[in-house]
């Protein structure tokens, strides 16, 4: 049996072919829409919806919003690559550029966050799609738990009162194939 050399270059292919895929995955959300429904837009809608059976608060595409337990008063804290690609930041190109219904246009606001980009919030508190709701009316990040850079976070759907206390739950118990830092989508 013969044996080919083994390239060192050719060895390297696929790690590097990995890691484009990974950073195309990781991009910023400046500048366009995502898929998720986040990301940034000339105007934002916020609006409530009950396609849930309870009242959320939901995007421009009727995709559910989402508050994490340790963002308060303005701070972001999901400014990783890979918290991105999961919770999308809902941004605008300017605090005049975001709408809503009366009553729940006091609550909300906006927040800059470390890239220059503009975040919507409610009552301080950033707000992010889940990129594992793909339809309106899906609230699957609701209590979830998992981990950035060194933060624990801990999501809830955004609500016209606020937020929903909804039963804490691990994301490695969920049966999506997407893994990230032991954590699991």
């Amino acid at each position: 049996m013969t044996t080919v050399p083994h390239s060192p270059t050719r060895a390297l292919l696929p790690a590097l072919a990995i890691g484009v895929l990974a950073l195309a995955g990781c991009g910023s959300n400046g500048g366009s829409s995502s898929a998720s429904g986040g990301g940034q837009r000339s105007g934002a809608v916020v609006t409530v919806s009950d396609a849930t059976g309870r009242s959320v608060l939901v995007n421009a595409d009727g995709k559910a919003l989402y508050v994490s337990n340790e963002e308060k008063g303005g701070k972001v804290l999901c400014t990783s690559g890979a918290c991105g690609a999961i919770w999308t930041p809902l941004t605008v190109s300017s605090k005049n550029a975001l709408t809503a219904p009366p009553p729940l246009a006091k609550k909300l606001g906006t927040v800059s966050r470390p890239d220059g980009s503009t975040q919507v919030t409610l009552s301080g508190r950033p707000l992010y799609t889940f990129s594992f709701d793909h339809s309106a009316g899906q609230v699957n990040g609701d209590g979830t738990q998992d981990s950035f850079d060194g933060t624990d976070f801990t999501w809830h759907v955004a609500t016209p009162s606020g937020h929903t206390a909804a039963t804490p739950r691990s994301p490695s118990s969920s049966s999506s194939p997407y893994s990230k830092g032991g954590y699991s989508y």
